[in-house]
């Protein structure tokens, strides 16, 4: 087996059997819990997308996996981590050249809503903040919800002369 000692977590793509991916990601989480491998396998995730169906000429919205039969896990690739993961039932092995698992690049998580960086935030649900950057800024809204996962907020700016809720980056907002 190859040495494996990251100083850096990383997001790992574990390959799993198809229609897997839940189980999968239920059985890491139960070895992260009973092994105490909280600091070293952050976060596992089954990435979703909302798609639109028509069926029985109804309109449904329904979330769908965005990679049928990939798991996403972000963790420190150490020897006891790789092994976990690689022997989780369902999983057939990580995504790399050869059997080195490789993790995703800064510009292969940004379509997945994934930041590599933490952001140091001095504002919170309830704020009233400054849009500083893109498309609403010198907009000012209250936070209404935050999520650290995507590094998001969701405020409320106006808009024809009414609340209407806008999710906008922690990163292009500012706390007044």
């Amino acid at each position: 087996m190859a040495e494996y000692n990251s100083s850096e977590s990383g997001w790992y793509v574990v390959h799993t059997y198809s229609g897997y991916e839940n189980k999968v990601k239920t059985n890491i989480e139960k070895a992260i819990e009973n092994r105490h491998l909280e600091d070293e396998i952050l976060e596992v995730r089954v990435p979703m997308q909302d798609v639109t169906e028509f069926k029985n000429g109804e309109r449904k919205t329904v979330a769908k996996k965005l990679f049928p039969g990939y798991v996403l896990v972000n963790m420190f690739m150490n020897d006891v981590t790789w092994y976990v993961v690689r022997n989780t039932r369902g999983v057939t092995g990580f995504v790399g050249p050869g059997s080195k698992p490789v993790p995703l690049t800064e510009n292969e998580m940004k379509p997945l809503g994934i930041k590599s960086e933490n952001v140091f935030i001095d504002f919170d649900e309830g704020d009233t903040v400054s849009v500083v950057a893109g498309v609403w800024k010198d907009t000012i809204g209250v936070i209404q919800r935050m999520d650290m996962n995507k590094q998001m907020a969701t405020i409320n700016v106006e808009l024809f002369g009414r609340e209407t809720p806008v999710e906008i980056s922690f990163d292009e907002i500012s706390k007044l």
